[in-house]
């Protein structure tokens, strides 16, 4: 296919510019995963039996692939990033349509292994082109809209599950088919309807660490060990706990999409604003708050209301994760923006290989014990955001680069 460099590209018509290849990836990804999402709680549960410990096992294997993002990088020795993002996608929606076929245990763990692998490596290949056909003063603006843009096609789907789920009783099979299908076209049409795009700067294709990035690594790191806890159990505890029918979570989840529609532009506009260092500051201690009131709900007997309330601001504050890909875009060579993306990916789910599994049984024993020990994982990240100076750049990564020289020598900054 015709290679276009993005200054070339600024003459095709807007429907074939990279923007829109971003905002139509944007659309693809989450109509598989989100829907996965929405009806996986309810499927393990009424299907396969699945108890805190079994769902643990299964997030656990859903995260290997991400572990193993820095694969992708053996594989941009042999195809353009564009093109695996693409096929990550296919491969997610495939995957997807198919998880009703293997209604066991070892059936769903295998499933799962295939559509984390489509998620994974598309995610990592997604963000880098992200990075790179955006400008710095853009980003932030643009990664909300983008993040505006899954949401609302998410919308229509969940709009979908609520309304005809039980009126027209609807089958597990039935709905992962559809999603999956949806996924799989949007890619196809992505791949024959788009020129490859290039990017001015070439990226490297072996792995790279430097230690000026450190404080972006530690803060990928508690992103994902804290997420994990949000993504395994917050939405399995509406159903263990409160009883939730598959239409009532799916409702919850497009109450989550309204409100991601409405904030993430924001949340964009705040990062360019008030930048990445009052922004994550302001998400960490937010989410300190929100884990602790989740042991609330056990501690004090807190009604299905306040779950919710916790639940939907929960997930508003992650947006702000955002502000993590725009500090790093300030402070990376050009060239390191693909690598750097599949070992943060790597980094940022360390702790999801095991810390699902092993959570799972200290959910059985106590659940709100496994919200406080996020809190303290939120805390842990509020006090590394602390580090990030007001402007970021190479040389000025953290503020305590003005008594710590950088691994590249430059000088020490603000």
């Amino acid at each position: 296919m015709r290679i276009v460099s993005l200054s070339e590209a600024q003459s095709l018509p807007y429907w074939r510019r990279p923007v829109m290849l971003l905002f139509l990836m944007a659309i693809a990804m989450p109509v598989s995963f989100a829907t996965w999402s929405a009806l996986l709680n309810n499927f393990v549960i009424e299907v396969a039996d699945f108890d805190g410990s079994d769902i643990g096992w299964l997030h656990t294997v859903r995260e290997v692939p991400g572990f193993l993002a820095v694969g992708v990088l053996a594989l941009l020795m042999f195809m353009r990033e564009q093109v695996l993002g693409l096929v990550a996608l296919v491969l997610l929606g495939v995957a997807t349509g198919v998880t009703a076929w293997f209604p066991s245990l070892g059936g769903i763990l295998v499933v799962t292994m295939l559509s984390s692998i489509g998620f994974h490596y598309f995610e990592t290949v997604n963000q880098s082109l992200q990075l790179q056909w955006m400008t710095k003063e853009r980003a932030p603006q643009m990664l909300g809209w983008l993040l505006s843009a899954g949401s609302a096609a998410t919308l229509v789907a969940y709009i979908l599950i609520v309304v005809t789920w039980e009126t027209f009783d609807l089958s597990y099979n039935f709905v992962y088919l559809v999603s999956g299908g949806f996924t799989i076209g949007l890619a196809i049409y992505c791949i024959v309807g788009f020129p490859q795009f290039e990017a001015p700067h070439v990226q490297l294709k072996s792995i790279v660490l430097r230690r000026r990035y450190w404080l972006y690594y530690m803060l990928q790191f508690m992103s994902g060990a804290r997420r994990q806890i949000f993504v395994v159990f917050a939405g399995f505890m509406m159903v263990e706990k409160f009883g939730f029918e598959v239409h009532e979570v799916t409702a919850l989840y497009l109450i989550n999409l309204i409100a991601n529609m409405i904030f993430a532009p924001l949340m964009g506009r705040l990062v360019t604003v008030f930048g990445e260092r009052r922004a994550l500051i302001f998400e960490y201690g937010g989410l300190v708050i929100v884990f602790l009131a989740y042991g609330g709900l056990y501690w004090f007997g807190w009604g299905v209301l306040i779950a919710s309330i916790l639940y939907v601001v929960d997930h508003i504050f992650f947006a702000l994760a955002l502000a993590m890909k725009t500090y790093f875009q300030k402070i990376a060579d050009p060239g390191d923006i693909a690598p750097t993306a599949a070992v943060a990916f790597t980094i940022n789910h360390i702790a999801a290989v095991f810390l699902p599994a092993l959570l799972g049984y200290l959910w059985l024993v106590s659940p709100p014990a496994v919200f406080v020990l996020a809190a303290g994982m939120a805390l842990a990240s509020l006090v590394l955001a602390l580090l990030i100076p007001r402007h970021p750049a190479p040389g000025n990564e953290t503020i305590l680069s003005r008594v710590m020289p950088t691994a590249l020598g430059a000088t020490p900054g603000e």
